[in-house]
This record gives structure tokens, C-alpha cells and sequence, in this order.
């Protein structure tokens, strides 16, 4: 405890935790405008210096404001306000660069993984192919402006679309292919509360507890499965939303 720390609790101010009137110093310049979306928040060590307060202290406000949604903390690059979060509808198909676009923001793409493998009992099943057929697997990381929002790991079946793997996914989304060269008949999705993986937390730039929300969709065009694939959102950065 540092010693403005220790005269604030002498004085009898101690009945609100420093860390909360911390919080709200940091929400009122959020609110007032002073820092608009995607500024950048003074860091820990920063805080610390400038207000006099420690460390401790400051990690608290930090980490209850992220997981409230007020600010993101982004790995290796530092916390910034948050805009308000991103929403979509939990039923239906969305081509996430429409929903990008319809919020005003810059969608762009990063191809991690485009091959060819072989089905293994588990994926067959999924795909409702045989063991040991091909199968196309892709791994695109989504961005919102600058922010990874969408971690994509989906498997396509070739007898559908052929020609999947020679497509430029960095202008064209698999969703907004697959539905041109196969168009949907029937969907079955679910949605879950999950903990990322080490390798998903490391493109999508967050922290191994931060809970993500995920999407595991399949899809089918007439009688045959098209796609089947694992939709991972930060869920500080995102929610779903099912109105009528």
C-alpha cells in the first residue's frame, strides 16, 4: 500500500476501496469523452506512477473494468477503451464482413491455415463423410478495424465445393463462397461459454481466463453437409442476440 493509500484510509475515506474510485475516475473520462473508443488507458506501471497508487491497485480497476466490457486488454499491446459492443443475431447465417461493415468499421482477414487433410472417426462423423476421405480445413482470424473479433476454424466438404482452397479468402469471407456455390437448406448451430485454447488465445490477443463465446455450426445444402465450423468470439468484444 503506498502512503496516499494509507492517508486516505487515516482520513476515514477508506469506506469506498481505492480500486473502485479508481474505476470510476476511468469510467467518468470514458463517459465524459475525454477517452473515445479505442483510446489507449494508461498502463499498470503508468497508473501507478501518476496517481500514486500501487500496482495492486491498479491491476484491480484494470481487470474489473475488462470484465465488465468498459475497456479491452489486449496482449502484448496494452488496454483501450472499449466501443460498445459488438452484437448479432444468434439465429440465422451472417456473413461476418457484413455485420463489420453495417457497424461502420473495417473488416480484414488473416489466413493462418488452407489444406487439404484426411477424416479422422470424429470428423468423418461431423462431415458425414467416410474415414479416411479428404477434407478442406481453413483458419482465418477476423478483424474489426484493428481488433481480432472472430476466430474461424472450419472444415469443407470438396464434393460441395471443389474449389474452396483457391479461393482469396483476404477479400472474400468462406461464408460469403460457400453460400454463392452452395446455398443453404437447413442449419443446426449451438452456442457455448468456453475458455480458449493457448494457440486461440494467442491470435486473438487475449488472456488464457477471459471466457469466449463459441459457435459450432453446421451447414447443409439439399442433402449433403457443406461445412462444418467453430466460430470463437472474446466475449468482451462480442455478444449474440435473438429478438423477435
Amino acid at each position: 500500500m503506498t502512503k496516499k493509500e494509507t492517508a486516505l484510509q487515516a482520513t476515514g475515506l477508506h469506506e469506498v476501496p481505492i480500486y473502485q474510485r479508481l474505476k470510476a475516475d476511468i469510467m467518468n473520462r470514458i463517459e465524459t469523452g475525454e477517452w473515445p473508443a479505442h483510446h489507449r488507458i494508461p498502463s499498470e506501471n503508468e497508473i501507478a506512477d501518476t496517481l500514486n497508487v500501487s500496482r495492486m491497485t491498479a491491476n484491480r480497476a484494470l481487470r474489473e473494468l475488462a470484465m465488465e466490457g468498459v475497456i479491452v486488454r489486449v496482449k502484448g499491446r496494452g488496454s483501450f477503451v472499449a466501443k460498445k459492443k459488438r452484437s448479432a443475431p444468434f439465429m440465422g447465417v451472417r456473413n461476418i464482413a457484413d455485420e463489420i461493415a453495417e457497424r461502420g468499421a473495417l473488416h480484414t482477414a488473416l489466413v493462418i491455415l488452407a489444406q487439404t487433410e484426411i477424416c479422422g472417426h470424429d470428423l468423418a462423423e461431423a462431415m458425414e463423410m467416410d474415414v479416411g476421405a479428404p477434407v478442406f480445413h481453413s483458419v482465418i482470424l477476423h478483424h474489426e478495424d484493428d481488433l481480432p473479433i472472430q476466430l474461424e476454424d472450419r472444415f469443407v466438404n470438396p464434393a460441395v465445393a471443389p474449389d474452396y482452397l483457391m479461393q482469396d479468402f483476404d477479400s472474400t469471407t468462406p461464408n460469403a463462397y460457400l453460400t454463392t456455390v452452395a446455398p443453404i437448406s437447413h442449419t443446426e448451430q449451438f452456442v457455448e461459454a468456453v475458455l480458449p485454447q493457448p494457440w486461440e488465445c494467442k491470435h486473438l490477443a487475449i488472456m488464457r481466463a477471459e471466457p469466449c463465446l463459441l459457435i459450432r455450426r453446421r451447414t447443409w445444402s439439399s442433402d449433403r453437409i457443406v461445412t462444418s465450423v467453430r466460430l470463437l468470439y472474446p466475449g468482451s468484444r462480442y455478444r449474440l442476440e435473438n429478438s423477435s
